[in-house]
C-alpha cells in the first residue's frame, strides 16, 4: 500500500517556513538565519568534510553526520564512552587537512578517570561514512596529566596548524588554580603535538627537565575557543573569565598568560581572585569583556558571501546569547557588534561554512544547526 501524501494548509506551510527561517538586522545589512537541522542534545563541535557535509557531535556522547538539506545520520559506531557529567562529555571534533586522502578525525572528550571524574583526551580516528556511519582505528593520543575533574572546565577546543600538528585547549578543572601556572601538569595549557601524539621536537618545553613536553602555553583557564588565523596562520583562542574578564588571546610558544595571578573579573560572589591587571612576565589580552560574554566557539570570517565581514573574528556567546563580531586590524581590535540577541538561544560554536555561510550550534537538550546567509 502507498502512503498517502497529506497536503499542509498554507497558514501551516507559512508557520512552518517561518521558524525555519527569520530575518535579523546587524551593523553591515539585514542577514537570514535558517535551520539546517534541529533536535540535537546539546550539541557541542561542528566540522566540514570536503564534500560538504558536517559533522556534529552531542555532549552525551554521539556523533552524527548531517547534510544541508536536513539530513540528520545515526549515530556514529565506535565513539568510546565519555563523562557526560555538567559541561564534561564529547566535545570538539575536527577533520584533517588531508580528509580527503586519509579519512582521519580528531576528536576531544572528558575521558572518565579511575575513581572518579575526568581528564580531557584527544583522539584520532578513521571516519567510514558510509550508511551506517562509523569510526575505525579508533586512538587516544593525549590525555591530559594533573586531578581530575568532577564536570567542569575541560577546554577541549581543537585547531590543526598548516604544518599539520594539534593544538588542543585545556580548562583547569575548576580545581587547585595555581596548576595553571606550573608546568608539571597539563591543566589551563594549550597543548601542542603531532598527529600521531607525539611531541615536536621545537616545542618550547621539550626537553626541560620537570616541564610537560606537550604545553605550548599557559596560565589559562578554561579555553572554548580556538581557530588558525588565514592570513598569518597564528593560532588565536579565547577563554572564560570568572565573574568578568573573558579573555581573546593569540597564543605564543612558552608564554604566560596569566591565570590565576593576573586578570580583569572577581570570583563568583565579589570577592578577589587576582594580584591585579598587569605583571611583568605575564602577556595581556588584546581583547577582555567585563562583564562577561561566556565565550565559545570561534571563527575568522573567510567566506564570499558576506564581503563585508572579511576577516572579522565571530565569537559565539553563551551567557550573553549573542554573536559577537569583531573587527580586526592586524592583532588589534577595532569594533565590536553584538547580534542575534533576538533569537535569545546560547550559541556554543561558529564555523565558516564551505559554502561562504556562517554556521553556528546552539547548546540547548534541543540544539540546532543554523546557517547565516544574505536576505535574497
Amino acid at each position: 500500500m502507498k502512503a498517502l501524501a497529506v497536503a499542509l494548509p498554507m497558514t501551516a506551510l507559512m508557520a512552518f517556513a517561518a521558524q525555519a527561517q527569520q530575518v535579523f538586522k546587524t551593523d553591515l545589512g539585514d542577514i537570514r538565519v535558517e535551520t539546517v537541522v534541529s533536535g540535537l542534545s546539546n550539541p557541542w563541535g561542528l566540522a566540514f568534510l570536503p564534500d560538504g557535509r558536517m559533522l556534529v557531535t552531542e555532549r552525551p556522547g554521539r556523533m552524527r553526520i548531517a547534510t544541508r538539506d536536513g539530513t540528520l545520520s545515526a549515530p556514529i559506531a565506535g565513539v568510546p564512552k565519555v563523562l557526560a557529567q555538567n559541561q564534561g562529555g564529547l566535545l570538539d571534533v575536527i577533520a584533517d587537512r588531508d580528509f580527503a586522502k586519509n579519512s582521519t578525525i580528531y576528536f576531544c572528550y572528558a575521558d572518565p578517570a579511575d575513581g572518579g571524574g575526568a581528564q580531557t583526551a584527544l583522539a584520532r580516528a578513521t571516519l567510514d561514512a558510509g550508511n551506517p556511519p562509523k569510526l575505525t582505528n579508533v586512538k587516544r593520543i593525549f590525555r591530559q596529566d594533573g586531578p581530575p575533574s568532577n564536570g567542569l572546565h575541560f577546554g577541549c577546543r581543537i585547531v590543526q596548524a598548516r604544518d599539520g600538528n594539534l593544538f588542543l585547549t585545556t580548562g583547569d578543572h575548576y580545581g587547585p588554580r595555581d596548576l595553571a601556572q606550573t608546568l608539571d601538569n597539563h591543566l589551563g595549557k594549550v597543548i601542542r603535538i603531532a598527529p600521531d601524539g607525539s611531541v615536536p621536537k621545537d616545542n618550547p618545553f621539550a626537553g626541560r627537565p620537570g616541564a610537560k613536553p606537550e604545553i605550548w602555553s599557559y596560565g589559562h583557564r578554561n579555553s572554548q575557543g580556538a581557530t588558525l588565523h588565514p592570513v598569518t596562520g597564528k593560532l588565536w583562542m579565547h577563554e572564560h573569565g570568572p565573574q568578568g574578564g573573558d579573555e581573546l588571546n593569540i597564543p605564543e610558544a612558552g608564554r604566560n598568560y596569566g591565570w590565576p595571578v593576573i586578570g580583569y573579573g572577581v570570583n563568583y560572589g565579589g570577592a578577589k581572585i587576582h594580584e591585579g591587571t598587569h605583571k611583568a612576565g605575564m602577556e595581556q589580552p588584546i581583547r577582555q569583556w567585563t562583564p562577561v560574554i561566556a565565550p565559545s566557539g570561534l571563527t575568522i570570517y573567510t567566506g564570499g558571501l558576506f564581503p563585508q565581514w572579511k576577516g572579522n573574528a565571530f565569537i559565539g556567546g553563551l551567557r550573553s546569547a549573542t554573536l559577537v563580531r569583531l573587527e580586526l586590524d592586524g592583532e588589534k581590535v577595532t569594533g565590536e557588534e553584538r547580534m542575534l540577541r533576538q533569537l535569545n538561544e546560547r550559541i556554543r560554536d561558529v564555523r565558516t561554512g564551505p559554502d561562504g555561510g556562517l554556521y553556528l550550534l546552539t547548546d540547548n537538550a534541543a540544539g540546532r544547526i543554523l546557517r547565516i546567509a544574505p536576505v535574497k
